[in-house]
């Protein structure tokens, strides 16, 4: 199952509201690229009827069916990768398991984005 760390939570929640998107959820997705990469991509949205509704961490995240699987088992956290430098990296449940919020820990397969004007984006690797 996607989840989503406290710290992710947070900012999600920080940048809907800066954005006015908080009555929206958050919307999760992934592609798989020729090099066996995974491309992320997140942004607020409306609900279909489709979609895999969830709440984590108090943030309702939605997730169509092409990327269910692709994203099962994936966590989303959001961690100081330099000093003073804050990303978005999905990483796989494993990885999250080993993983500490530093750059060091979480650079290996992970992918990172920012999130700005409501949409949230990273590329990574899932092992």
């Amino acid at each position: 199952m996607f989840t989503l760390t406290s710290a992710a939570a947070r900012q999600i929640q920080l940048s809907a509201s800066a954005g006015g998107a908080q009555d929206m959820a958050l919307r999760v997705a992934a592609k798989a690229l020729s090099d066996g990469s995974l491309d992320y991509g997140m942004g607020f949205d409306d609900a279909n009827d489709d979609d895999m509704k969830l709440v984590v961490e108090g943030v309702a995240v939605l997730i169509a069916p092409a990327y269910q699987e692709l994203l099962d088992a994936t966590v989303l956290d959001f961690v100081e990768l330099e000093p003073g430098e804050f990303n978005f990296i999905f990483m796989d449940a494993q990885q999250a398991d080993r993983a500490t919020a530093t750059a060091a820990d979480s650079a290996g397969g992970c992918g990172s984005g920012a999130c700005a004007g409501g949409g949230c984006a990273g590329k990574g690797t899932r092992p």
